[in-house]
């Protein structure tokens, strides 16, 4: 469908995970007789955001990245049912029992690492490491009429769904959604990179052929975000205690900001496993755009919490 449509990892598998309202979608990469490490993207997104990243990753050790329900080519949330991100937590362990590992290993960005955040909080005997991209808690939403606006949106979405007045999504030449991934991530996802998001996530258009329009439930835009009080947050950090954490962060991204600097003194208390790092010039989307330079901090990591053989299934 796109120029990236056709490439795939040597050692990809697509994977689907049976679920309660339809599937999750993946991709394993690598090596399949170890337990992976389990990478989740984040909001509109999908799995093809670690494009560019996991041909980097050591070879010994599989990565299975998913589509979060209602993203790239996984099963939307049934009507009535909406989005938000303690829902999304719980995919983490429906994986798990999925293929039935008693630890796991969590790779996120942005709502990705928000999951990994809180799911280990809640279970951090399952959680062996965490490697949070340019996220750490989820952003305050400072003005209360954005909520009123996305209840209001996603009613209205809900709306067009249900009653079939408009047949498909708007659509547009694939040119024009590159650029408007670009301009709606402030270039983060810059146009020439932009193919790594869409090829999971467009449709051809029926009514206008040469169109393409976004195949993702237009109900994720208005997803709830779980707000995370500083107390909550401090009080979930020890909970993590001094697991292997690595916080890899844009410096010209907002996403991780003073807000997260107690909790991540928490995390780093005591805790010669814990490792935060800067990327000059990175946007949110720092893993994509610079994959070599979060290359240089993963890999070592992996390499000493995730050794060869480490961890069977």
């Amino acid at each position: 469908m796109t120029q990236q449509e056709g490439r795939k990892h040597p050692q990809c598998e697509e994977v689907i995970i049976p679920a309660p309202w339809g599937h999750i979608a993946g991709r394993w990469y690598g090596n399949r007789a170890d337990r992976p490490v389990l990478a989740i993207h984040g909001w509109l997104d999908n799995l093809g955001t670690f494009d560019r990243l996991i041909p980097l990753l050591p070879d010994y050790i599989g990565v299975l990245c998913i589509d979060l329900p209602g993203h790239g080519r996984s099963s939307r949330l049934p009507p009535g049912v909406p989005y938000n991100v303690y829902d999304y937590v719980f995919i983490i362990p429906r994986v798990m029992k999925e293929f039935g590992w008693s630890k796991v290993s969590l790779m996120g960005h942005s709502l990705g690492g928000v999951m990994s955040f809180m799911y280990a909080a809640m279970a951090p005997s399952t959680v062996d490491m965490i490697i949070s991209l340019d996220v750490l808690l989820p952003r305050r939403i400072e003005d209360p009429s954005k909520l009123t606006k996305d209840i209001e949106g996603y009613l209205l979405e809900e709306r067009r769904q249900a009653d079939g007045t408009e047949h498909e999504p708007p659509s547009f030449t694939l040119s024009k959604l590159r650029q408007t991934l670009a301009r709606n991530s402030n270039n983060s996802v810059p146009q020439h990179l932009a193919d790594h998001m869409l090829h999971r996530q467009v449709a051809k258009s029926q009514m206008y052929p040469e169109k393409v329009f976004f195949s993702r439930d237009g109900r994720v835009k208005y997803y709830h975000i779980f707000d995370i009080e500083n107390g909550l947050a401090l009080e979930m950090a020890r909970r993590i205690e001094r697991k292997p954490y690595l916080v890899i962060k844009g410096s010209l991204s907002p996403f991780v900001g003073p807000r997260c600097d107690e909790t991540m003194s928490i995390l780093a208390q005591d805790n010669p496993n814990f490792e935060f790092y800067e990327v000059e010039g990175g946007k949110h989307h720092v893993h994509l755009h610079a994959a070599e330079e979060c290359a240089r901090y993963i890999v070592p990591f992996i390499r000493k919490h995730r050794p060869p053989r480490s961890s069977k299934l």
